[in-house]
């Protein structure tokens, strides 16, 4: 992400080290030796019943942290307990980003106070710039899903006022988005992008559209959408820099990991939200071409995927990490179980090389090359989607590992506290809105009994907020 975690900026920091760990043993391996693939013990449905309610207490802990110290700014600082703002006026990131995962969770005295939040103080009505993509699925995202689960019309309005201040960031000569815009002026900034930011945009800027009858909110995003796709190379891959001016790659680096990661999220859940059958298309002709030059098989049939020239298709790096970890839940969701399986199961044994994952590992030297832990939810979106998808209970199982140690690493009196280090377990002042948009909510969709959720019947963004389609085509 971009500010403190950067989800769409972050690859090319990823890409200078190299690190990670793999093996799938029962007990942390030691650092640098492979582990013996294997589960943990499959929990019961009393046991899943137990942790939902452990998950649920702890986003309390971490939401009532936010009020204490920090109610009515972006994000709560736990171990200063400070409020800290991305921009000079906040943009209440962290109520907009929690409010349906607690309406999910049935914390209502919660819920209500991060919507009174919203609909008296929040306002786009400033002059300063904001990052299109983060605003668009954190925001815009939290908006809608808040609207579709509470039916209130503030919601949408704030919504449609926001759509309309981050149009101008896609009147570029290629209809790629400019990174940043002037929620005020409409001035757009930032000519070098990439995959994540130009088409991690039209589930949001869609499902306005459909709510709003405005077709341009669809258009504008979907255009950015096939111009990125319509830029790949010969082989079927996207790099990870690209001028919004000129289309030209800046950087011919190939992965699925952040500033790539989303778009292809984007391709396939563009289709099942709206039916658009180019996504279906898009999708189709992109996800072959990721399976073919950037999966890594090695060792004892350990599946991972790495980096390699966008143009030629030769391996490039053996770095994978939790943003990429987002992967296995995309492939589920397109109907690829056995690789998704696989491949979360490496995810695994990246988080037990230390006990908890890095952002960045080499997978071939099983080395940590970049050793943050921003409470990143996408290992666990895995495990969810495994679950949702076989009703195997060792995902479960293989959750309530991670949540434990997740717990037992992060935990602050007032919050969660990112991990500078996996290595040394040194804890950075910072929680990010996302912890309880996506990393909270998976887990206890994880651990909830499937009525908890129309899984069937939602679209999830990048951020987690579930879009329900509500309109007719």
């Amino acid at each position: 992400m971009s500010g403190a975690s950067v989800r769409a900026l972050g690859l090319a920091a990823a890409l200078s080290m190299l690190a990670m760990a793999a093996g799938c043993a029962q007990s942390p391996p030691r650092p640098g030796a492979p582990a013996a693939a294997a589960y943990a013990q499959p929990m019961d449905d009393a046991e899943a019943a137990r942790m939902a309610a452990r998950v649920r207490e702890e986003t309390r802990h971490a939401w009532q942290g936010y009020m204490r110290y920090a109610s009515g700014h972006d994000a709560l600082k736990p171990l200063s307990k400070a409020p800290h703002d991305w921009y000079p006026q906040s943009l209440l990131m962290t109520p907009v980003d929690a409010l349906d995962t607690l309406l999910l969770m049935g914390l209502d005295k919660e819920a209500a106070e991060a919507r009174e939040l919203i609909v008296t103080r929040l306002s786009f009505d400033h002059d300063m710039k904001v990052q299109n993509f983060e605003v668009t699925i954190r925001l815009l995202g939290g908006l809608l899903s808040g609207y579709q689960m509470t039916g209130d019309r503030k919601l949408l309005e704030l919504a449609d006022d926001l759509g309309t201040r981050l149009l101008p960031a896609f009147e570029s000569p290629t209809g790629l988005p400019y990174t940043h815009v002037n929620l005020r002026t409409g001035e757009a900034s930032g000519k070098v992008s990439n995959p994540a930011e130009t088409g991690t945009l039209l589930l949001e800027f869609g499902t306005l559209s459909k709510l709003t009858g405005k077709p341009v909110y669809y258009d504008k995003a979907k255009r950015a959408l096939v111009a990125t796709f319509e830029r790949r190379s010969k082989i079927g891959l996207v790099g990870s820099g690209i001028d919004v001016e000129t289309g030209a790659w800046t950087d011919r680096d190939s992965h699925i990991g952040g500033g790539i990661d989303s778009y292809y999220e984007y391709l396939l859940k563009c289709w099942k939200l709206f039916g658009d059958q180019d996504c279906k298309r898009m999708w189709e002709q992109s996800v072959g071409p990721m399976n073919a030059y950037l999966a890594d098989e090695l060792r004892d049939g350990e599946l991972w995927y790495g980096h390699a020239d966008m143009d030629t298709g030769a391996r490039a790096a053996s770095v994978y990490g939790a943003l990429d970890a987002f992967l296995p839940a995309v492939l589920a969701l397109g109907g690829d179980i056995d690789r998704a399986a696989r491949l979360q199961r490496s995810g695994q044994a990246m988080w037990r090389l230390h006990g908890i994952e890095p952002e960045a590992l080499d997978y071939r030297k099983m080395e940590v090359v970049s050793g943050g832990y921003q409470l990143r939810p996408e290992i666990v979106e895995s495990a969810y989607y495994l679950h949702h998808y076989t009703r195997d209970p060792r995902w479960r199982a293989m959750g309530r590992e991670f949540f434990d140690d997740f717990v037992r690493h992060a935990r602050t009196d007032a919050g969660y506290a990112a991990i500078r280090d996996v290595r040394t377990m040194e804890r950075r002042d910072a929680m990010e809105s996302f912890l309880f948009a996506e990393t909270f909510k998976y887990y206890w969709l994880l651990f909830s009994p499937p009525s908890a959720l129309d899984f069937d019947g939602v679209v999830f963004n990048t951020e987690a907020h579930p879009l329900r389609k509500t309109w007719k085509d």
